[in-house]
């Protein structure tokens, strides 16, 4: 168990000014139950639950202004196109972009990182220099490996230190960023570890040999407030489905400059100007990057997430997330059997809390059987490799669990955890 006066202190914090139990109620999902257990939902970074107003406005959108968007001129598609462009209003406010034109929609991440390295890649040539990291999500690692291997450029990442940071110290010594830097892409919170990266940092080492800096904010967003400006990105990639949106929307913000510079990245209906058949011109950003019908029930889904997040308060959810996490880390790491991946120190860690589980006997307990016996105690968590294999395979280690807190997340369902692990140790042999 952990101290109690830790304990004590941090849920005292999260009682102050921070209501919980109010936020819960907004979520219909959070009162059932998995297998007659009280569902504790621990896989935010997975993807998020959705509060009653999202689903609310997604469905009045569906029953009464459902059109497609930029092509009508009847009064459904004036409605549709206004709700569409007010979500991107609005997602561009959320995120201090200067400009909504800065704002282009994509289905996920995940897209919005291939459309960064697809468009950026178009100036690449042999020799030329594309840096990550080894802690990446695979959605920022496959798109530029894929680019390396098209343009001949070579591809360079930072390591890790041993409490799951980037080595800046080896970076440097390596001369990571130097004149042959083109393109630098970084998570700003790492999915499995919670490292929060000095973006701004990296952002400004990168932009003295002048090179373009790209965040994959699919963690960080959700989690905390974000200035891109004061972040240091160029481009910013997030995704709808981990801050209380719907599947299918995600977004790509950038520089207006810059992306008045980019290629379309698909082709087809509303990102063109003029077409002929022997050419087309393209239309101004963002509709370049915005081929076809667009998913605009999820847009006015997620313009709702970001008015409830708002309503909260980002610094609010950032401080609640916080103080579960130092709880977390002192409850799981006074468990037997538990190592802790990553930071030990919750200030400037993300909610993504990933470990690995052993018996008295030092057996490794697989992942996928904690992941299991969690659930048949209505504990939803995630084991694997969580789209980061490079990184397992850095820590010495094939897969890992992983619980990850939210907004709506409670000290008492990490204490569930805590002792469902316990009893998933025991029942693999655990001695204590």
């Amino acid at each position: 168990m952990p101290d109690t006066q830790l304990t004590t202190a941090v849920v005292e914090t999260l009682g102050n000014g921070y209501d919980v139990a109010s936020v819960r109620a907004d979520f219909p999902i959070l009162s059932r139950e998995v297998g007659g257990q009280p569902l504790v939902y621990l896989d935010s970074a997975n993807t998020s639950q959705k509060p009653r107003s999202v689903i609310a406005a997604i469905s009045e959108h569906l029953a009464e202004h459902n059109a497609n968007v930029s092509r009508a001129m009847h009064t459904l598609g004036a409605e549709a196109t206004e709700a569409f462009e007010a979500s991107r209003t609005k997602l561009a406010g959320f995120i201090g972009a200067a400009r909504p034109e800065e704002v282009a929609f994509t289905k996920n991440a995940s897209e919005a990182l291939n459309l960064a390295a697809h468009t950026l890649g178009a100036s690449l040539k042999p020799g030329d220099e594309i840096v990550i990291s080894v802690l990446e999500h695979h959605s920022n690692i496959v798109p530029w490996q894929l680019l390396a291997q098209r343009t001949g450029a070579v591809l360079r990442w930072f390591d890790i230190t041993e409490d799951g940071r980037l080595d800046l110290a080896k970076a440097e010594a390596e001369n990571l960023i130097n004149e042959r830097t083109k393109i630098v892409s970084l998570a700003w919170v790492s999915n499995v570890l919670g490292t929060v990266n000095p973006i701004r940092q990296i952002a400004d080492q990168a932009h003295r040999v002048g090179a373009v800096m790209v965040v994959d904010g699919a963690q960080g967003v959700p989690q905390r407030p974000t200035s891109v400006a004061e972040l240091g990105a160029d481009l910013l990639a997030f995704t709808g489905h981990k801050m209380l949106g719907p599947t299918g929307i995600g977004a790509i913000w950038g520089r207006y400059e810059l992306l008045e510079t980019l290629p379309p990245f698909l082709g087809g209906g509303e990102m063109i100007e003029v077409v002929r058949m022997t050419g087309s011109t393209y239309a101004r950003p963002p509709h370049r990057f915005e081929a076809g019908t667009q998913p605009i029930a999820e847009a006015v889904g997620l313009s709702a997430a970001v008015d409830y997040l708002s309503s909260i308060g980002m610094d609010a959810i950032a401080a609640h997330e916080e103080h579960l996490t130092a709880y977390a880390l002192a409850r799981l790491g006074a468990e037997p059997g538990v190592r802790l991946l990553g930071p030990s120190d919750a200030h400037e860690r993300g909610g993504a809390i990933s470990f690995t589980l052993t018996t008295g006997d030092g057996e490794q307990i697989h992942p996928h059987d904690v992941m299991q016996f969690l659930d048949a105690r209505g504990i939803a968590v995630r084991g694997g490799h969580h789209c980061a294999r490079p990184l397992h395979e850095r820590l010495g280690i094939t897969a890992s669990t992983r619980a990850s807190l939210y907004l709506y997340t409670t000290t008492s369902e990490i204490d569930a955890l805590a002792e469902g692990l316990a009893y998933v140790r025991d029942f693999f042999g655990g001695k204590r």
